[in-house]
């Protein structure tokens, strides 16, 4: 990838209080869903959260992030671990990629340990379509712990 990306990070609104350390950790570190900025620079250049269910703030924080450079969007981690996962996840993806004409990425850290235990035994990811959408965060197990 050429250029250095500005980057926004969305989060679920039901974690408004996360201080952003496994994000920005794994921006810093290029690891989960970031490990796609290897080449190239990337920054940190907005973070908020969706406003809550039904992500009332996807479109206000889409185009405020925009205004300061962003090119890519990522959805936090938390919409794929919280319980349950964001039902609304696909169309925010679709709706901010059609509106802003920017890439979004679901995921940001590598899915922790727990989250991924419990995901596990619950089958919440066994559906074809969760594939997809956690792969960018999946890593081995060495990273899932190491974000405990």
């Amino acid at each position: 990838m050429d250029g250095k990306r500005r980057i926004g990070i969305i989060i679920c609104d039901r974690y408004r209080s996360c201080s952003g350390g496994k994000c920005l950790r794994s921006l810093r570190n290029r690891e989960g869903a970031f490990s796609i900025y290897k080449e190239g620079g990337a920054e940190l250049a907005g973070y908020t959260s969706c406003g809550g269910c039904p992500g009332g703030n996807i479109e206000n924080a889409g185009e405020e992030m925009l205004k300061n450079g962003v090119t890519d969007i990522h959805l936090a981690t938390d919409f794929l671990v919280g319980y349950p996962p964001c039902p609304s996840i696909d169309y925010f993806v679709r709706f901010m990629e059609e509106r802003y004409k920017v890439r979004v990425v679901i995921g940001t850290h590598p899915i922790p340990a727990k989250y991924f235990a419990i995901h596990d035994r619950l089958g919440t990811w066994k559906a074809p379509e969760w594939k997809p959408r956690i792969a960018a965060t999946l890593g081995d197990e060495g990273t899932r712990a190491a974000y405990d």
